[in-house]
């Protein structure tokens, strides 16, 4: 019966002595069969790998909600819930950060239709200073008074409120005699910034490609999406024909999102109607997992806040939610959501106001969904008549069309997201040299910051190594191991054992993989023939612990699942902090392996090379560090419109508020570092001139003195450049 037994240094070395007396009898044409992967052997662990990063980050998920739980039960009276109220309030609050002041909304009419019973204006205002949202405002006519008012939120679709399933609400609404305001969410219908330049990006996964850029700057996303629609009531409220006492709120699927994010934040939301999007964050995690980036509060888990509790900060105003059987929001996450917020609504003495409505069906609108929603609002918006589904006349997206050749030249230097946030970062850069002064960021101080921002944890629980199995090549052995993780998962790890070794010991870290820096000819095989031991390593999303979790889905772009990096921002634990641990692990392992003298050095390249740099500050048992190709600032990101997302998934979310790469570089100078070819957002090598840019406030402030750094290096010259640092 095989098992996996704790294996010690001394067993280890006992083994590579028996191999080493049995010579290294292999050919090179054996060496073209070798495989190098270490799980496929152990098959408990099948199809584990590509999921083991994520189900790490869903059980601290786990975690935290169970902390809400508990103190969710806790709360009986109508006092308690009032405090969690507030409590809630402030912790959204803070995770969107402060909306911009209140600025004239400039508004201007593009066209009008005129229908036998309504006519539409296509609009457009400013929710902040050249920042345009486009929309449209359907009015009744031949009403008398004052009309009561509804805010319609689109879901994802490239064409935004044209599209045929919103546009049958809206009409049969403004048919009920509500006026009906609708507007474009960014990265859809007339607010696509990426449309002319990557159809990779354009659409919806403007969402997350932007918005991964604001998480970094320390925004939420969500913060735009309910600031448009918070000015959108602004603009109705301003409308004679609007009664601002009788203001309601609905909208489907990321439409549900952002009129749920509203309807909390805006008290003068009467009644809403949230559609085909809540459900409970556990739920979430366990089906489809994070979605766009607007649908991610800046650690909002990890600060016990949870989708339930945005209808919760609404009680005990009206409100419906309406789900479909088949969703693709867990419809019993729906349900849970309705159970825990009805406490509150019972608890504030209000319980009819909180209503649920289901169908069968996928993630859809049905008929008797759209007459539940009529329904409810004919009664909280005091506008009584039929809620029945009506057969309308929708128009073409081309007559719904707002901004004419007359506004082009305008709109072409519109604000954008992209725009919007990268003047919040030089704003952001400016006072963070302002409170810095001219004081150097010590080492001690900025390890705080980085493990603060990171999430990062020291791991503390003993380590199991499994040895699994022997390749032989020309001059030195490789051991297969899968070591435990931080988490509850293996990293697999290939340990090159040369034949006459002098007793220096390399981590090599690769962002192509394990596998790939070991071919034949690589640095990593050139370095064993030279007689250095190589530790060469599969971190987290990376080889065969590749993720394989998400699929499709607007948060992938180019392959790089941007909403696996969402989840370690919902925890408040980055995939930096996960593999930083990871290096952590290896380097007590190598230790273990080796002899404990020896010197040990580390070599990261490409993406890689932010995590060996932030494991470095926490606790840097290397002699010697080599940078490849390694991202040169986390700056490089916010400020290159069309950045390679890959390079976010080894970023930090919030950490330019505190530090930059070039800060942990000029941290560690005095350690050897070096740094071939760093390059920027796009992965193109840059310029000294750059650098020196880049580096100069850090480097102003550093203690440690100056890292060698060479921008000029061809593919020909790294391997001897690695080798000769090396020595």
């Amino acid at each position: 019966m095989l098992s996996e037994p704790m294996i010690t240094g001394a067993f280890i070395k006992k083994v590579s002595i028996f191999f080493l007396l049995a010579g290294y009898l292999v050919s090179p044409a054996m060496a073209q069969t070798e495989d190098l992967s270490v799980f496929n052997y152990w098959k408990i662990y099948d199809g584990a790998p590509a999921t083991s990063l994520y189900k790490h980050l869903y059980q601290r998920a786990a975690r935290q909600l169970g902390e809400r739980e508990m103190a969710i039960e806790k709360l009986k009276t109508k006092g308690d819930w009032q405090k969690r109220q507030l409590l809630v309030q402030k912790k959204v609050t803070a995770a969107l950060g402060p909306f911009p002041p209140k600025t004239p909304l400039n508004p201007v009419v593009t066209g009008r239709i005129e229908r036998d019973d309504f006519t539409v204006e296509k609009l457009y205002f400013e929710s902040q200073p050249g920042y345009y949202v486009t929309g449209a405002l359907f009015i009744p006519k031949n009403r008398p008074g004052k009309l009561p008012a509804i805010v319609y939120t689109c879901g994802h679709t490239d064409i935004a409120f044209r599209g045929e399933v919103y546009q049958r609400v809206i009409i049969n609404l403004v048919k009920k005699g509500f006026a009906v305001l609708t507007f474009d969410p960014v990265g859809q219908g007339e607010r696509m910034d990426y449309q002319d330049i990557s159809r990779r990006i354009s659409g919806t996964r403007e969402h997350s490609y932007a918005g991964a850029q604001l998480f970094l700057a320390g925004v939420s996303p969500a913060s735009y999406f309910a600031w448009d629609g918070i000015r959108a009531i602004d603009y109705l409220i301003s409308r004679p024909e609007v009664d601002a006492s009788r203001i309601g709120i609905t909208g489907r699927s990321g439409g549900g999102t952002q009129a749920t994010y509203i309807a909390a934040l805006d008290d003068r939301v009467r009644a809403a109607a949230l559609e085909c999007y809540i459900t409970t964050f556990d739920k979430l995690l366990r089906s489809r997992g994070p979605q766009d980036a607007e649908q991610n509060l800046f650690h909002g888990i990890a600060n016990g806040v949870d989708l339930p509790d945005f209808i919760e900060m609404r009680a005990p105003r009206p409100t419906l939610l309406i789900g479909t059987t088949n969703d693709i929001f867990s419809i019993q996450g729906f349900r849970d959501a309705y159970q825990e917020a009805r406490r509150t609504y019972q608890a504030l003495g209000q319980p009819e106001n909180l209503q649920k409505v289901e169908d069968e069906a996928a993630h859809a609108s049905t008929r008797k969904n759209r007459e539940a929603a009529y329904a409810f609002f004919q009664k909280h918006l005091n506008n009584p008549g039929s809620e029945e589904d009506q057969d309308v006349d929708l128009f073409s997206p081309a007559e719904l069309k707002v901004i004419t050749a007359k506004e082009a030249a305008k709109f072409a230097t519109r604000e954008t997201l992209f725009s919007l946030n990268a003047r919040y970062f030089n704003d952001l850069l400016q006072k963070r040299k302002e409170l810095r002064g001219e004081k150097p960021l010590t080492l001690k101080d900025l390890r705080a910051r980085v493990i603060t921002r990171s999430g990062y944890e020291t791991p503390t629980a003993e380590r199991e190594a499994i040895f699994s199995g022997r390749i032989l090549r020309p001059g030195y052995a490789i051991e297969k191991y899968l070591v435990k993780g931080p988490g509850e998962y293996y990293i697999p790890v290939l340990h090159l054992k040369p034949e006459n070794g002098h007793g220096k010991t390399v981590l090599w870290l690769d962002d192509r993989g394990k596998a790939q820096a070991l071919a034949l000819g690589e640095t990593a095989d050139r370095l064993a023939a030279e007689g250095y031991e190589v530790l060469a390593a599969d971190l987290s999303g990376i080889g065969e612990l590749a993720t394989g979790y998400f699929q499709q889905g607007d948060g992938i772009i180019d392959g790089v699942p941007l909403n696996l990096w969402f989840a370690g921002i919902l925890t408040n634990k980055s995939l930096v902090a996960v593999r930083a641990e990871e290096i952590g692990v290896l380097a007590d392992f190598i230790r273990t392996t080796t002899e404990p003298d020896k010197a040990l050095a580390a070599v990261a390249t490409g993406t890689l090379a932010a995590d060996l740099l932030h494991a470095a500050v926490i606790d840097n048992p290397f002699e010697k560090i080599i940078l490849s190709e390694p991202l040169i600032s986390y700056q490089s990101l916010i400020e290159e419109r069309l950045y390679d997302p890959k390079y976010m998934m080894s970023s930090v979310a919030g950490a330019t508020t505190d530090y930059d790469l070039p800060d942990l570089v000029a941290a560690l100078a005095s350690r050897n570092l070096l740094l071939l070819n760093p390059v920027d957002a796009t992965g193109r090598k840059i310029s000294q001139e750059k650098i020196d840019v880049l580096y100069a406030d850090a480097l102003l402030r550093s203690a440690s003195g100056q890292p060698v750094i060479r921008p000029d290096q061809s593919p020909e010259e790294i391997s001897p450049a690695i080798l000769k640092w090396l020595e």
